[in-house]
């Protein structure tokens, strides 16, 4: 009798749905216990669904482009034995595929060979931005999105598997325009956006403030820090001095509800971080009030590494109390008002830090200085807090920053 392990789509999922992007193995191929078999993609993150036993992938139950909703059969997999002695395992048939047959070793998921034969395009021409630098049906659509904008040619992506593309009706315009499909990120991003603008009436107070301080700290501590592999950043400091502030006004790290505002002990600090094209993640550092500076940072630094690769995890975008938007890193320098990532009462922006001129009182004269500052922002839910309680905030924030000291 032959046995079967079943790959089921995750219960837990971060997102309202789930999509079948990629298969990493296909049917035939011999694979490993945790080996990486298919992509998911929720309107937050994209994660790798490793296999459940060691065996030879026997069957796809759900191809790319599906719906997936949880607990549901992805595919199944054909067990070996692998006790000792048993040459099974060794011996089991294995089918050429041509990624790796064709592409010297390369491997292309049948979603991605798929595309390239839709779309014209060589997998191996195309920048991986998968794990490992794998080539995923995400970048075949981006690469075939560039093309058509070089040949002047309008196109549609995002077409199921195996079907010819196709080309969403539109009205004629004289100067012409080009459909890009949204993604299921792109989609959770604008529904999320327009809710939190729906029940919260939103209020912004700006400050600015001086990193003279904590530029010198770094300056000090960065050598020391990066001999141990921690890259210390400036939005390190940053969630130290929001989780000062929240001891000082701790209502900012709070919940809305009906008949209570409910506040928490736990100051979970999410930070915005832009993946290009692909949408906006928020990834969280749980308990930021355990934590000391070099802790932040590794952190920080850890779950930066993992966004950028697509290695999050759903535990790491849950349990958010309040969040980061630190927009300038991208030239901005005041953004109002910062939407409130529901349902967290509160989110602060951080604009470009810049040299600017500045009045400063020395032994009780006024001098002029130029000094390292940035507009720092707090938009909150008028409903949960007040303006003293925003400045309250905002101040204890600045003085933070402005007084690091060792």
């Amino acid at each position: 009798m032959v046995d079967f392990a079943e790959v089921l789509v995750p219960v837990e999922q971060e997102g309202t749905k789930t999509v079948v992007r990629n298969w990493l193995k296909q049917p035939g191929e011999t694979v490993a216990l945790d080996d990486p078999l298919v992509e998911l993609e929720t309107d937050k993150v994209t994660q790798e669904i490793s296999a459940p036993a060691a065996g030879i992938l026997d069957e796809i139950v759900m191809g790319s482009g599906t719906d997936a909703t949880p607990g549901a059969v992805l595919g199944r997999i054909r067990l070996i034995a692998t006790a000792p002695g048993d040459d099974r395992a060794r011996d089991a048939p294995r089918f050429p595929s041509r990624e790796t047959s064709d592409a010297g070793g390369d491997r292309f998921s049948p979603a991605v060979r798929s595309a390239g034969e839709q779309y014209g395009i060589d997998p191996a021409a195309v920048l991986g931005t998968g794990r490992d630098g794998r080539v995923t049906r995400t970048d075949m659509d981006a690469a075939f999105e560039k093309k058509q904008r070089r040949d002047g040619v309008p196109s549609s992506v995002n077409t199921p598997t195996g079907s010819e593309p196709t080309i969403l009706a539109r009205d004629q315009i004289s100067h012409g325009s080009r459909m890009v499909a949204h993604t299921p990120m792109r989609l959770s991003i604008a529904r999320h956006m327009l809710e939190s603008l729906t029940a919260a009436p939103h209020v912004t107070s700006i400050f600015e403030a001086d990193f003279t301080a904590v530029i010198r700290h770094r300056e000090r501590n960065k050598a020391a820090m990066a001999a141990d592999g921690i890259n210390l950043s400036y939005t390190a400091y940053i969630i130290v001095a929001c989780v000062v502030a929240m001891r000082a006004v701790p209502e900012i790290n709070s919940r809305w509800h009906e008949d209570h505002l409910e506040v928490f002990d736990d100051i979970n600090i999410g930070v915005g971080m832009a993946l290009g094209d692909r949408g906006l993640v928020v990834p969280v550092i749980q308990k930021a009030q355990s934590l000391a500076l070099p802790a932040v940072a590794a952190r920080l630094q850890d779950l930066t590494n993992r966004g950028r690769s697509g290695g999050l995890t759903n535990a790491d975008m849950r349990g958010g109390t309040f969040t980061i938007s630190n927009h300038g890193v991208s030239g901005s320098l005041v953004a109002t008002p910062i939407v409130i990532n529901q349902p967290q009462s509160a989110i602060l922006g951080v604009g470009k830090m810049e040299k600017r001129v500045v009045v400063r009182e020395i032994d009780g004269v006024d001098t002029i200085q130029i000094r390292p500052m940035a507009y720092v922002s707090l938009t909150i839910d008028h409903r949960a807090l007040d303006a003293h309680q925003t400045n309250a905030w905002l101040t204890s924030f600045v003085q933070t920053l402005e007084g690091w000291q060792e």
